[in-house]
């Protein structure tokens, strides 16, 4: 294996055993997963992972019935510190929902595959829950000209970043909008900007625009002609990306 490897995987009732020389993450979609790592058995029921390090044997069954799992093949070194560990929060599972998803699809999302591997490495880092009694001070006035301070509800409220992107990631055929992410995660328009720009440190389309443009250098250097390249990132013309690109200094 040379580069990171994304797949569904379905399991059945028979025993298998065998180990890698890379990192295996797993998160089971659906049913019950029985895993023996080095010895050590556990269970991965929907929703929940786990990260097996290179060379460890492991044997694995469905318990009843059959389970999918959402697998990566990786040998990126930032696996490291999560070996042996289940994600922290719900972010990872969430993410591997989605990405289960998108490989279903006839033509999954490139962008959402090429990523994946990022994403789910730092989603799977994240803490359970965010906020805390820092979370509760004031925020200055939206966008949208809303109240200076945030319902407390919107305030704890965590924004799952890589899902977002991975979400915004399928929908470069149609104009993004602030409300179209806003909406995404439950906030007001004014609610999110804020957000993004404490979080990101920019601006709701500015942020967008930066994935695009991601994407776009990602299928250029892959080969990709400008014109395809533009058709799948949204870009209204070949031009209009040449433009967007020279003005990022590419």
């Amino acid at each position: 294996m040379h580069d990171d490897a994304l797949s569904l995987r379905d399991y059945g009732p028979s025993r298998g055993s065998h180990a890698h020389d890379h990192f295996q993450v797993l998160v089971a979609l659906q049913g019950v997963l029985a895993l023996e790592v080095e010895g050590r058995g556990r269970r991965l029921a929907a929703g929940q992972g786990f990260v097996v390090a290179s060379g460890d044997r492991h044997d694995f069954e469905a318990e009843t019935g059959a389970s999918r799992c959402l697998v990566l093949d990786t040998r990126d070194a930032a696996w490291t510190p999560h070996v042996g560990q289940r994600a922290s929060g719900p972010q990872a599972a969430a993410l591997a929902r989605y990405l289960g998803l998108c490989l279903a699809l006839p033509r999954p999302p490139a962008l959402a595959l090429a990523q994946a591997p990022l994403l789910l490495c730092e989603a799977w880092a994240l803490p359970p829950h965010q906020g805390g009694p820092g979370a509760a001070r004031c925020l200055p006035q939206g966008d949208d000209g809303g109240s200076a301070a945030e319902p407390l509800s919107a305030r704890r409220r965590p924004i799952d970043w890589p899902a977002l992107a991975a979400w915004a990631a399928t929908q470069w055929h149609r104009p993004l909008t602030v409300d179209d992410l806003a909406a995404r995660v439950f906030l007001s328009p004014g609610q999110f900007a804020q957000r993004c720009r404490d979080a990101q440190g920019l601006s709701p389309l500015a942020w967008l625009r930066r994935l695009r443009l991601a994407e776009a250098r990602r299928l250029r250097a892959a080969g990709l002609a400008v014109a395809e390249t533009a058709r799948r990132t949204g870009y209204r013309s070949p031009s209009a990306l040449t433009a967007a690109l020279r003005r990022e200094g590419d």
